[in-house]
C-alpha cells in the first residue's frame, strides 16, 4: 500500500450522507464518517433500506474500521449486518506481527459462532478504509493503482483504474469528478459485479457517487449532504 504523502490531512468529524437508488425507487440511505481516534483514523458507515425496498428486503448494516494514518494499514473492521432474515456480527482483526487475519463471527439468529485465520501481507486495507485510501491517491485520468484488500476472506489484489472525468449532479450540488473503477479477480468486489466510484476532481476527492451493477440490478449512491460535527 502506498502511504499518504507527507502532510496529508484527513477530514475530521466529517460525514457524507447518500441516497440509495434501485431502478425507479429510492431504496435506502447510506453514510460514511471519518474522525481521529487516538493515533488511528476511525471510519464508520451505515446502510438502511427504506420504503418499498425495505418491504421487499430489509437492510440494516453498520460498519466500523480503524487504520493507521501514517501507513493506511487497516487495524480492524467490525460489521453488524442485518439483511433479510440473516443477521451477523463480524469482527476482523489484522495481526501484522503474526501475519494473520483473525475473524470472529456470530450468527445473530442461531447464535452459532466461528473463528477463522488466514495469512495476510505486511499491510492491507479493508473495504471501508479503502474508499479513503483511493481518495488519498492523485487519481490522474488514465492511471491504474494496485493495493491489497481484505474483507474477512482471503486477501485480494485490487486494481483501480481512473477512467474519465464527468460532471455529476446531486442534491449536494454539481461536481466535476473523476470516475474510478476498482476491480478484483475474487472476493467482495467480484461478488458485487461492476463497481464505480466518482470522486470530486479537486484536492478533497469527496466520494460524490458510487454505483454497483449486479445481475439483479444496479444500485446507485448519490451524495445528499456533507455534515461537519
Amino acid at each position: 500500500i502506498r502511504p499518504p504523502a507527507p502532510g496529508t490531512r484527513f477530514p475530521e468529524k466529517l460525514t457524507y450522507v447518500y441516497s440509495v437508488d434501485w431502478r425507479l425507487w429510492n431504496a435506502g440511505t447510506a453514510s460514511l464518517h471519518i474522525e481521529s481516534a487516538g493515533g488511528r483514523q476511525r471510519v464508520s458507515g451505515s446502510a438502511d433500506s427504506i420504503g418499498f425496498a425495505a418491504v421487499l428486503f430489509t437492510v440494516r448494516d453498520r460498519f466500523e474500521a480503524f487504520f493507521d494514518p501514517a501507513t493506511f494499514c487497516s487495524a480492524s473492521l467490525h460489521k453488524q449486518t442485518q439483511e433479510g432474515a440473516r443477521g451477523r456480527d463480524t469482527m476482523i482483526r489484522f495481526d501484522y506481527a503474526a501475519g494473520k487475519r483473525l475473524l470472529d463471527e456470530k450468527d445473530l439468529k442461531t447464535g452459532k459462532t466461528k473463528h477463522t485465520e488466514a495469512p495476510i501481507p505486511a499491510c492491507v486495507t479493508d473495504v471501508l478504509s479503502g474508499i479513503y485510501y483511493l481518495a488519498s491517491l492523485p487519481l490522474t485520468v488514465g492511471s491504474t493503482y494496485y493495493f491489497p484488500l481484505n474483507d474477512g476472506g482471503q486477501t485480494v489484489d485490487v486494481k483501480a483504474r481512473v477512467e474519465a472525468r464527468e460532471q455529476i449532479k446531486t442534491l449536494a450540488g454539481t461536481f466535476p469528478t473523476v470516475r474510478v473503477q476498482p476491480q478484483a479477480a475474487s472476493g467482495l468486489l467480484k461478488d458485487r459485479g461492476q463497481v464505480w466510484i466518482w470522486y470530486s476532481d479537486d484536492a478533497a476527492h469527496i466520494p460524490v457517487q458510487a454505483r454497483a451493477r449486479m445481475f439483479w440490478g444496479t444500485l446507485t449512491l448519490r451524495l445528499v449532504r456533507v455534515e461537519r460535527q
